[in-house]
């Protein structure tokens, strides 16, 4: 997965979880979970076929890499704080 694909799935999984109002959850949940990232991303490719009922077409597979790099993870977990603090942001 190149950078700019993976920079713009960051910024749309934080982006997301922000406008939902679960920005504070989610941090929480990455960082007690990062460890366990990689078993993460496995998990989402099987439950793909479950996931893509009730969500409909879906990039499950750029998700579940995006969860397999525990660096990755860092990134989304800075960016859900710098849009839960607007005062911290760039």
């Amino acid at each position: 997965m190149s950078a700019d694909r993976r920079g713009q799935l960051t910024e749309e999984l934080a982006q997301a979880l922000h406008r939902r109002g679960l920005g504070t959850p989610a941090i929480a949940l990455l960082e007690t979970h990062k460890p366990l990232s990689f078993v993460a991303g496995q998990a989402l490719l099987a439950l793909s076929p479950l996931i893509t009922v009730v969500l409909g077409r879906f990039p499950i597979e750029d998700y579940a890499r995006l969860l397999e790099d525990s660096s990755t993870v860092n990134r989304v977990i800075s960016r859900l704080e710098e849009l839960e603090d607007p005062g911290t942001g760039p």
